[in-house]
């Protein structure tokens, strides 16, 4: 999308302490601790300004985020990040460990080029997160689990969500766009086909996480919009408590890769 912020997406609550504050190219969440917030996603750079307005727009400050823990190294999800380290000093970023290269400006595979962009933002995160890391601030503990294909250092995130005394478990794919594991992406970079195999894995590995609150990094994953239409139109039944969709979810990306593997011969 060349214009990203025509994608501008009105911010809601998804439940508890969860809201959406992204926009319809690039999803972004914010959770609302009490010592501070932390953002999933800052989507690109162009609709950075959106993304602080939805912050504000819910009555929260930006000058309150105390973490960004991005889901992955491209640029539709990190490249607002360092202008807002910039605006707001004091952030703790947090990054795959296998995809800080990709950020830092050491290998060009953000897929900015491919988006139509240039990647300028380049930036070094605080922390680089491994497999079965917590992150924790206030009483929210965020699971962090390992789940490559889409990116190396692509994360999933886990964690619990209380409204009116009922906790749910939120779940989120790090990534699961197959274009990245495609044929002529992998050749034209001279990257190995055995991301396929750890997308497969990674999928299979986290059918076993119980997910009431599936949400995605991009709107058309859990339908967001949708999903916040009927929310907004009907608050006593909330769209985004489907227990049953998780492991659909999942099978249906693992469908979508093979098909396209099986395209290409």
């Amino acid at each position: 999308m060349n214009k990203p912020w025509e994608g501008y997406v009105k911010p809601f609550r998804i439940f508890g302490n969860l809201y959406f504050v992204g926009t319809q190219p690039a999803s972004s969440h914010l959770i609302a601790t009490e010592e501070g917030l932390i953002l999933l996603d800052t989507g690109y750079p162009q609709m950075l300004y959106l993304v602080l307005e939805n912050i504000r727009a819910l009555g929260f400050d930006p000058h309150d985020v105390k973490y960004i823990i991005h889901s992955h190294g491209h640029y539709d999800h990190l490249g607002g990040t360092k202008a807002m380290t910039e605006l707001f000093p004091g952030i703790v970023t947090y990054l795959g460990a296998d995809d800080i290269p990709y950020a830092d400006g050491t290998l060009d595979l953000t897929w900015a080029k491919e988006l139509g962009y240039v990647y300028y933002e380049a930036f070094t995160p605080d922390v680089a997160m491994h497999d079965g890391d917590i992150v924790k601030l206030g009483s929210t503990e965020i699971l962090c689990l390992s789940t490559p294909g889409h990116s190396p250092g692509t994360m999933s995130f886990f964690f619990d969500v209380t409204e009116n005394g009922r906790t749910l478990r939120a779940g989120m794919h790090g990534g699961v766009g197959i274009l990245s594991m495609g044929k002529k992406f992998l050749d034209e970079y001279g990257l190995s086909y055995d991301c396929r195999d750890k997308f497969f894995a990674g999928l299979e590995r986290l059918k076993k996480e119980h997910v009431d609150i599936q949400l995605g990094n991009h709107v058309d994953n859990n339908d967001t919009l949708g999903k916040g239409a009927k929310l907004a139109e009907n608050p006593a039944e909330n769209p985004f408590i489907a227990p049953e969709e998780w492991g659909k979810f999942l099978d249906y990306r693992r469908d979508l890769l093979l098909a396209q593997i099986e395209k290409e011969g």
